[in-house]
């Protein structure tokens, strides 16, 4: 090996080895290895190994240790390949640390790699966490290329030139940042795409199952499932990008299968983006092992995601309301306005009020007064407080939120001119809000990344305003609109408001909302993301008077049910609902008490994809425990067989917590299958369960 610095970090106790000799570090069940130019990194559950390479480093296995299952590799090629640049690294440093559960972390062992390609230096920073089925790895880059790594290739979406991109891989013209190359012939692969920009999309998730074969398959999505059908084994990859439509360079695809040949393209940076005194930062991925049946796969995945962000009960549950979605815009905002919205929230049980567009002084493009969001910062006093609707500040709304149990939650547009050239005055002002009014909870609306610049100035907005906080600000990030992070980057900072939907113009169906709900928890966890439900007595004539999906013809508890195993949203001006939704005041304030235990488990969807007249619902999975949340839609059976993840054979006590539903124990069929009771249509039930 060329010169090779060790570092290790164990509670700020720092250890430096020399380069000549082989090493350990163990913790936390935690362990990472180099010895005889093989490195490796593993836990009780998953061990992978590379060939050192200086740091450039080769994958030689990947292991599942509960099933005994150990894969060699076959390929002679570096893991992460930049075509133009050196595959011989060049100096190379390693530090590991433990990192200690925080706001910002949950415990893991992180190994930091950095080595040189000519005068290209990359980061390479792999995270394990005790006990987790997988290894996760961020990317960063500094210096500067040979010359450009896509070349004719970049931004390719039109799916005639896949012939081309599949040959680009072969003879390694396009870059590659992930690569196992493994044995058999009989591999069952599902590629998972997504889409946000809700606006426009109304179905978000979009699988596709294929047999690997001989040739090249090139496939879209974030998530990737590949089995193997003759041992049942499988791994899983996530990659931590913007959904596949609004990825930067994005090369027509995310995956390229080959027989037992797996490869992730599409690193969302070029040459061009990389810059000489500046770690840049591209998308990352995770490589995890599983074997089982689907739930025993669903919950490998969903163990490395619950360990992205902390799920912090005083910062991370929230009951919200945001007035929005009753239409008025900015035109009612005022001190006496909120003021009654807090009043109103805090007798339905919810304990978070969130202003929407118009606190500030500024007028927006959305504003029904007329506004720019263009050149923000030209007027300097465009994000200050508003005091001819609030004459002394949020001063009034904070001390009756206090008194009441109702915290005060803004809404904030970054600046998008020029790449977010004003990022720092837009962390600096949020950072005030923080320290000066105690505002914790930010609304992003508004933005966009159309490259890399905007990217890294957007994550530094971000991280800055984290830092300041010690992580205690959570950010609703805006899904539904223009190109954004997706469900699967920039989910360090918060949850995602995932639609804006209308009685006003007819948009919202309930269904609507609880199918992509369902769909998208059966691939991340639905807890990071608010679900709205709105006030359905409002603009009933707006909707045909045969359709018996309209939202007057469910129940108000209803609505809210669908938003329980996520973070709910009223999306409505709580002062304007009639005496007819009170009673729902006792099922919130029931749920409240709940919500972080609900949370807490793995949730994923149960029964069948929601339509309006199906059974469905979702399952709340601990370790013997659990909840389970069933919704009987519009259909004319009393009772039913559904699909479940609990275990078959074994007998389990169902005590109902809210809605509908009566105690019942059962033993549990095939496939999980039980057979609940619910009485009438469109109601449903939440059960606690255990295992008896």
């Amino acid at each position: 090996m060329k010169k090779l610095v060790l570092t290790f970090i164990l509670l700020n106790s720092i250890s430096v080895f020399s380069a000549d000799k082989d090493f350990q570090f163990s913790e936390s069940g935690c362990k990472v290895v180099l010895k005889n130019d093989t490195f490796s990194i593993e836990n009780s559950v998953i061990k992978r190994c590379w060939k050192w390479n200086n740091g450039n480093l080769i994958s030689l296995s990947l292991e599942n240790k509960k099933s005994g299952m150990c894969w060699k590799t076959n390929s002679r090629q570096v893991d992460l390949f930049l075509p133009s640049e050196s595959n011989s690294a060049a100096i190379s440093t390693i530090k590991t640390e433990l990192i200690l559960d925080s706001y910002q972390f949950v415990k893991h062992v992180r190994t930091t790699i950095e080595y040189s390609l000519g005068n290209l230096q990359i980061r390479k920073i792999l995270k394990i966490y005790p006990d987790c089925p997988a290894i996760a790895t961020e990317l960063f880059y500094k210096g500067k290329a040979s010359k450009t790594w896509f070349g004719t290739f970049a931004n390719v979406v039109d799916l005639k030139n896949i012939e081309t991109l599949t040959k680009t891989t072969e003879t390694g013209k396009l870059p590659v940042m992930e690569r196992l190359y493994l044995e058999g012939k009989h591999w069952k692969v599902r590629a998972v795409e997504f889409y946000d920009i809700t606006d426009r999309f109304n179905t978000l998730v979009f699988p596709v199952n294929v047999n690997s074969y001989k040739e090249d398959l090139v496939l879209k999505g974030n998530i990737l499932f590949a089995e193997n059908m003759e041992s049942g084994d499988g791994f899983f990859i996530q990659k931590e990008a913007p959904n596949s439509n609004s990825q930067l360079h994005f090369p027509a695809g995310d995956f390229v299968v080959n027989g037992a040949n797996f490869r992730v393209i599409g690193l969302g940076i070029d040459s061009c983006d990389i810059q000489t005194d500046e770690w840049i930062k591209g998308y990352g991925y995770i490589t995890g092992v599983y074997k089982g049946n689907e739930t025993e796969r669903d919950l490998a995945l969903r163990n490395y995601q619950q360990h992205i962000r902390p799920l912090i009960a005083e910062r991370d549950e929230m009951i919200m309301s945001n007035t929005w979605g009753d239409r008025a815009k900015d035109a009612r905002i005022n001190e006496a306005f909120c003021m009654k919205e807090i009043e109103a929230a805090a007798k339905m049980g919810i304990n978070h009020f969130q202003i929407d567009d118009g606190w500030e002084i500024g007028k927006s493009a959305n504003s029904v007064y007329g506004g720019s969001f263009t050149n923000i910062w030209n007027n300097p006093d465009y994000w200050k407080i508003d005091t001819k609707k609030f004459p002394t500040g949020f001063a009034p709304l904070l001390k009756r939120g206090k008194e009441l149990g109702v915290e005060l939650c803004l809404w904030f547009n970054p600046s998008v001119q020029d790449n977010y050239a004003a990022w720092e005055k837009d962390a600096d002002l949020l950072i005030g809000l923080y320290k000066e009014q105690g505002i914790r909870t930010f609304k992003i609306d508004g933005t966009q990344i159309p490259n890399k610049i905007a990217e890294n100035r957007l994550r530094k907005l971000y991280n800055k305003v984290m830092a300041a906080s010690d992580w205690k600000v959570t950010l609703n990030l805006d899904a539904t609109a223009m190109r954004r992070g997706g469900y699967f980057y920039f989910n360090e900072y918060g949850n995602f408001f995932l639609e804006n939907r209308y009685t006003d113009w007819a948009s919202y169906y309930p269904y609507w909302t609880l199918r992509n709900l369902w769909m998208l928890s059966a691939y991340m966890p639905p807890q990071n993301l608010q679900i709205e439900f709105l006030n359905n007595w409002r603009n009933a004539d707006k909707y045909p008077k045969n359709d018996k999906f309209a939202p007057a013809n469910y129940s108000f508890d209803y609505l809210f049910a669908i938003t329980m195993m996520a973070q709910p949203l009223a999306w409505m001006e709580i002062q304007n609902l009639p005496q007819e939704a009170m009673p729902t005041a006792s099922l919130i304030k029931k749920y409240y008490e709940i919500q972080h235990d609900i949370h807490k488990g793995a949730i994923l969807p149960i029964g069948n994809e929601p339509n309006g007249k199906s059974w469905t619902g979702f399952q709340s999975i601990q370790k013997n425990t659990g909840y389970m949340l069933i919704f009987r839609e519009n259909n004319t059976d009393s009772t039913t067989t559904i699909s479940t993840r609990l275990r078959p054979g074994k007998t389990v006590v169902f005590t109902p917590v809210l809605g509908d539903g009566k105690a019942m124990e059962t033993k549990v069929g095939h496939m999980g299958k039980i057979n609940p009771i619910l009485l009438k249509p469109n109601s449903f039930v939440l059960y606690k369960y255990e295992y008896k």
